[in-house]
Formats: structure tokens, sequence, C-alpha cells
């Protein structure tokens, strides 16, 4: 592996542990049969813990491509490698929002769709002997991703930290908004690489 890969794989070790995180307050709740976690000394810890978390991963993934291109180390592995970590996370993420109830499972259900139909198109392309790298439309389907899961680990912050009320509403209604335009991005994104696989 390349370093640039080094910094990739970091992504695959932080997004379970975004995961365990962000439900071990409930886990610990339903493990003691406690009624109620005190949003101050039961969940509030795990705040910075969480946003370190999603800081370090979305750095990683600009580091990684970065240090590919510096270093000439642009590979055919590097390029399933990325998108692959990128999604873990990014699945990882949307999966929690949706158990708080702050993301529609539905709009979750077609970003699955789409990352198992772009799985399978890269893998048509790699009968072909092609490696399809990320396109325009598929960083900025990123972009709209990262921004919908910062929205949303806003608004579950505040709640973690006691503040559920307005602000908390404004935060999932926006968390909402961007992540259905991310939805749709995915979409696009998916028929261009769709487009560009019938070209070759």
């Amino acid at each position: 592996m390349t370093l640039a890969d080094k910094v990739t794989s970091v992504r695959l070790v932080l997004a379970p542990a975004f995961f365990v995180v962000y439900l071990l307050p409930e886990i610990i709740t339903s493990f003691f049969s406690l009624q109620a976690v005190d949003p101050v000394g039961g969940a509030a810890w795990s705040v910075p813990v969480l946003w370190a978390i999603f800081v370090i991963s979305e750095i990683t993934d600009m580091l990684d491509g970065m240090i590919a291109r510096k270093r000439a180390e642009v590979s055919d592995f590097g390029k399933l490698f990325d998108p692959f970590a990128d999604t873990l996370t990014q699945v990882s993420y949307f999966l929690c929002f949706i158990i708080d109830g702050i993301l529609p499972p539905l709009l979750f259900l077609a970003v699955l769709y789409r990352e198992f139909s772009m799985l399978f198109v890269r893998n048509l392309m790699l009968k072909k002997g092609i490696t399809q790298g990320a396109r325009p439309g598929g960083k900025i389907k990123t972009v709209t991703y990262i921004l919908a899961g910062a929205l949303a680990l806003l608004a579950a912050s505040a709640a973690r930290l006691g503040f559920d009320g307005e602000l908390y509403r404004w935060l999932v209604i926006s968390a909402r908004a961007v992540f259905g335009l991310s939805v749709v991005m995915s979409i696009v994104s998916f028929l261009d690489y769709v487009t560009v696989y019938r070209k070759l």
C-alpha cells in the first residue's frame, strides 16, 4: 500500500468507531436499565469525540488524493479504495442519524441503492480492464454528503447538550434539505458514470 492508501485506511477504522461512540450512551442506558440518559452527564461527552472522528475522517479524505498526486502514486487500487472508504464512512454516519430520527430512512435507502449500483458499474468496468476514478459529479455528491452529515451531527450534538428546542428543529430541517439535495446529486452522478461506461 502507498502512503496515500494508508491515509485512506484510517477512515476504515474511524467509520465503525463513530458508529460505536454515537450509540454508546444508549447502549449504556439499556445495559443499566435506566429510564433516560442525562443529556449533560450521559451523552455530552460523546459530542467532542464524534466531531473529532468526523473532522479527522474528512481531512484524510482530502489528504489521500493530495498525497497520491504529489508523490505520483495514483494507482488503480487507490481509485477504488478511496471511494470504498468514503462510502463506508458516509453510510456509517447516515445510519446513526437515521436511528436518531434526524434523517429520513427513505432517502438513506436511495443512497444505499446508488452505492450498490456504483459497485456493480465499477465491476463491469473492471471486466473491461478500466478503473474509473472519481468524476466531477461524484466529487460534488461527496461534498453534499459531508454538508448533510455535518448538519445532522450539529443537530445530534444540540440534542445531546440539552438544546432540543427550536435550534434542534431548524438544524434537523436543514440537514434533511441538504440530504435530499445530496440524494439528487448522487443519482445524477451515477447516471454520469453509466454514460461513461456505455461510451467506453
